[in-house]
């Protein structure tokens, strides 16, 4: 019984949060229902006995980059207001991309069924409890069983990394660049100058 309030409790408050996420006008409380969101998802996992996933989802994400979303909205100067001028002339696009991803949402949903046999496939892959912990369980899982969709869902991440880089890159004048090249070639001409100056005199730069 208790288990079960804490669940809907959880449930609820992440569902809000979530909710809030992205109604909030403020990025500054949007970020702040993410953390929210955050913690409530990690008292789900604890309720599913996955302690692991619920500290990996609160050191990870909440104290790393939660506070790094938060570092960045309030410390850059960025104008939401004329971000959001824009909005109307991307908005038909948008709805159309809405309305597809909705119409797949509901041909999958409508074809959905559940196997009598799905509890025992779903717990087939997971270990016994009683001879390893939970963190050897899902090491042994993903590693294991899930060993390349782990290495594919990487890639992605990384790819997506590399685009974000390759996007944002803007070249600017007046900026010295090193040039590793040009370095390595550059003669003793080139880096050494031999000045010749008299006794009790300075040189003039």
């Amino acid at each position: 019984m208790l288990q079960t309030i804490a669940f809907y409790l959880f449930s609820g408050v992440l569902i809000g949060a979530a909710t809030m996420v992205v109604v909030a006008r403020n990025p500054v409380h949007s970020v702040l229902f993410l953390i929210l969101a955050f913690f409530n998802a990690a008292g789900l996992f604890v309720l599913m006995g996955a302690e692991f996933l619920a500290m990996l989802l609160v050191v990870v994400y909440v104290g790393a980059v939660a506070v790094l979303f938060m570092f960045v909205v309030m410390m850059l100067d960025v104008d939401f207001a004329k971000l959001r001028a824009g909005f109307a002339n991307y908005l038909p696009i948008g709805a159309a991309i809405g309305m597809v991803l909705l119409a797949e949402l509901v041909f999958v949903l409508g074809a959905w069924s559940v196997s009598p046999a799905l509890p025992e496939a779903m717990a087939l892959p997971i270990p016994d409890p009683s001879q390893v912990h939970n963190t050897k369980a899902l090491g042994l899982v993903i590693y294991d069983d899930y060993v390349y969709v782990f290495q594919a869902s990487g890639l992605v991440l990384l790819v997506a990394m590399v685009g974000a880089i390759v996007l944002t890159l803007r070249e600017r004048e007046g900026v010295k660049r090193q040039s590793i090249a040009r370095q390595v070639a550059r003669t003793r001409a080139e880096g050494v100058a031999v000045v010749p100056v008299e006794s009790r005199k300075g040189v003039d730069v």
